[in-house]
């Protein structure tokens, strides 16, 4: 997983490079608890354009970090969703918690890492 934090913005995006299993998610969630308590920002993203497989672990993973993110001030939301990994957030319900956004801005496609 690559992150970047925007201090102007005060966004933090987390790239997402492994697959998303009960193997990767604890260390997922460990390092991006860290970086949302280290930063504090006004916003999370989790951006799903490298990620090839999510199964139920994935669901843990992202309500975990949007509990977690809410009681600190911050918000969420998911961006570049596959087809397949859009229907498990779909049929899970997150998708009515937590929002899809556009990365499209050079400025965060480009500077992750």
């Amino acid at each position: 997983m690559e992150s970047k934090f925007y201090e102007e913005d005060k966004l933090l995006i987390f790239r997402i490079t492994d697959e998303i299993d009960d193997f990767s998610v604890q260390k997922i969630r460990r390092r991006a608890d860290y970086e949302i308590e280290r930063y504090m920002p006004k916003k999370v993203i989790f951006d799903f354009n490298c990620v090839t497989f999510m199964d139920s672990a994935g669901i843990g993973l992202i309500i975990g970090r949007y509990k977690f993110a809410k009681m600190l001030g911050s918000k969420v939301e998911l961006a570049n969703l596959t087809s397949n990994i859009k229907k498990i957030f779909e049929m899970s319900g997150i998708l009515r918690l937590i929002p899809i956004t556009n990365l499209e801005n050079e400025k965060y496609i480009n500077k992750i890492g």
